[in-house]
């Protein structure tokens, strides 16, 4: 087998998938802390501040020795948990790990105000995005006061209630309270590899058995948000229904689903139908975007503003016609060898497959859960597909506009 799964001293789960005769390896390093709803924006502000210096390093000092060694270093904060990544030549791999573990452990989380107004100011910027903008609408409608509708424009809101001591506080917590995950893909020695992580993360606080609980609630009724930017020269809708996540038997049927609406590009019908033969999208897809306690499925068009009732009139023929008309056995099966393509195309790199394993392993899903899923896939049928549709497509939705 060329895959492994070990403990770490402190608990911490371990997948190692090694690639031989690649040069560059891979590691993610994932932490999940208990769920609660947590004051907006100190995860998104935290993980800007890792890397702005340790008591080993000055910020400059750390981005040269990335640099020096050419090591691809992120922090991330993801909706479910925080992922520290990186990506180095097999032969620095000492020297990357010498620095995550130096991020993980002793961050300073100096320049706090500078970079909380750097993050600001960016956050401004994205937001002038007419499609950033009413997709920033759509998630804290569809989410409110849950952490899933923490938008850019929910931490702008209490921005300036942050501070340092609340970001200390905050890792602090998240450090002691955690389901902890390394998963690393590359060409490295197994017994090499278990030793190094236990040296250098087996002191850090005990990885905890959290269970992922959802807490999202069913939207009540359908809701509807309007948002007006003057200088558009487009219209954005986006309509879309709380789903099923990765866990539940649904799963595949909603990935086929997605892919046959809008995920396939030329070929899905959202794009045959409403830009091909009817000519009203610059831009149309569907999207089935999942998380820890839930999933969404949204369909999203930009247009022209005279268009918006005809695109939502378009919306509702083409999921009228997906929940009361059976797809057939071929568009189905080319259904299946879309998505399967699509998997081999984003699953070809190291640095891929470290992200694809670490988030399966801290979302609780089991890290060969990739090998299930494609069983489950090649056995969906075309009832499976109708009755998906006519299940979540009956539920109460969120519809989000933007409009000159």
């Amino acid at each position: 087998m060329n895959t492994k799964t070990f403990k770490l001293s402190n608990n911490t789960n371990v997948f190692y998938k090694k690639n031989v005769n690649t040069p560059r390896v891979a590691l993610c390093f994932n932490i999940r802390g208990q769920k609660r709803l947590k004051e907006v924006g100190l995860d998104a502000i935290m993980t800007r501040l890792f890397l702005q210096g340790t008591k080993n390093y000055t910020a400059e000092e750390l981005a040269n020795e990335l640099d020096k060694y050419a090591i691809e270093f992120s922090v991330d904060s993801k909706p479910d948990y925080i992922r520290f990544k990186f990506v180095c030549l097999n032969e620095d791999f000492d020297k990357a790990l010498e620095l995550l573990e130096d991020i993980i452990k002793n961050s300073t989380f100096e320049d706090f105000d500078k970079e909380l107004s750097k993050m600001e100011g960016e956050i401004i910027a994205e937001l002038d995005s007419p499609r950033v903008k009413v997709s920033d609408k759509f998630y804290s409608t569809m989410f409110e006061n849950h952490e899933y509708g923490n938008t850019n424009s929910k931490i702008l809101e209490n921005i300036q209630n942050l501070s340092k001591e609340k970001v200390i506080s905050n890792y602090n917590d998240l450090m002691q309270n955690s389901k902890k995950v390394i998963s690393v893909v590359g060409d490295i020695d197994f017994e090499t590899l278990e030793n190094k992580l236990n040296q250098r993360f087996s002191d850090i606080p005990v990885s905890s058995d959290i269970k992922l609980i959802s807490n999202v609630k069913a939207i009540d009724e359908d809701k509807y948000v309007e948002t007006v930017k003057p200088d558009a020269n487009q219209a954005h809708i986006i309509k879309g229904w709380i789903v099923d996540t990765s866990a539940s038997e649904d799963y595949p049927a909603l990935l086929l689903l997605n892919v046959i609406l809008g995920a396939s590009g030329l070929s899905s019908r959202l794009f045959l139908e409403l830009r091909d033969k009817k000519g009203l999208a610059y831009v149309v897809r569907s999207s089935y975007e999942i998380f820890g306690e839930c999933a969404d499925f949204f369909i999203y068009i930009a247009t022209e503003p005279k268009n918006i009732e005809v695109s939502l009139a378009g919306f509702k023929e083409e999921l009228d016609k997906i929940q009361n008309i059976p797809v057939s056995i071929e568009e189905l099966e080319n259904a299946k060898n879309n998505l399967f393509g699509k998997w081999a195309f984003t699953q070809e790199t190291n640095e891929n497959q470290a992200i694809l394993y670490g988030n399966y392993g801290i979302l609780d899903l089991g890290f060969d859960f990739k090998e299930r899923a494609r069983e489950r896939v090649k056995k969906v049928t075309v009832e499976q597909i109708q009755n998906c549709a006519k299940k979540y497509f009956s539920r109460n939705s969120v519809l989000s506009i933007l409009k000159p």
